[in-house]
């Protein structure tokens, strides 16, 4: 079995682009607004500048940009094809589809810590593991160059904050920011690498 989570691609960035879109319009409407949501994600993953971070995240020990990758087997879509009466080449490719990606590396103000940056996974696959996946690589290939592990995430996202109580972070502090018109608590989580 392929592993499904990978290094990014500079060309991966239109998907990761339109996981993140999809991820903060189901996270963030109703705490935003849908078009404060198009207009950051629009700015914070524009596509030049996500090829640079996957660029430069791929050059680095201490960082990295992951994106996790579900495959169809050509197996499994030999076997739907048979089921269905239908034998052909196309049947009989491997398809696949990422639906989920992490960013971290270096924080800029705390020595000895990494900043998760990014980790979001496409709102059908919630629950799948995707998320946890993704992590799982993170600490794995950051562990050995830092002790803890940061992230910032919104207060209202009840989805990312149960993910990050579940997988072993701690609620270190708060902090109000800006994003679009207006201001938003955030929570801001750690946890130790080991």
């Amino acid at each position: 079995m392929t592993e499904p989570v990978r290094a990014a691609r500079p060309d991966d960035g239109a998907v990761v682009q339109a996981v993140a879109r999809e991820s903060w319009h189901a996270a963030y409407d109703e705490v935003i607004g849908a078009e404060t949501v198009d207009r950051t994600i629009d700015r914070w993953y524009a596509l030049d500048s996500l090829a640079d971070q996957i660029t430069d995240a791929a050059g680095r020990d201490d960082a990295t940009f992951l994106v996790f990758e579900r495959v169809d087997s050509p197996d499994a879509a030999h076997a739907d094809s048979a089921r269905s009466g239908t034998d052909n080449d196309e049947s009989a490719k491997t398809e696949s589809e990422i639906v989920g990606f992490a960013h971290a590396g270096p924080h800029p103000d705390l020595a000895g810590t990494a900043k998760l940056s990014r980790i979001y996974a496409r709102p059908d696959v919630w629950g799948e593991g995707v998320g946890s996946r993704l992590l799982e690589r993170v600490e794995r290939e950051l562990g050995p160059h830092f002790e803890t592990l940061w992230l910032e995430v919104l207060a209202d996202n009840d989805v990312g904050v149960s993910f990050y109580e579940a997988t072993g972070f701690a609620r270190v502090g708060e902090q109000e920011s800006v994003l679009g018109d207006g201001g938003v608590r955030e929570y801001i989580y750690e946890k130790e690498l080991s």
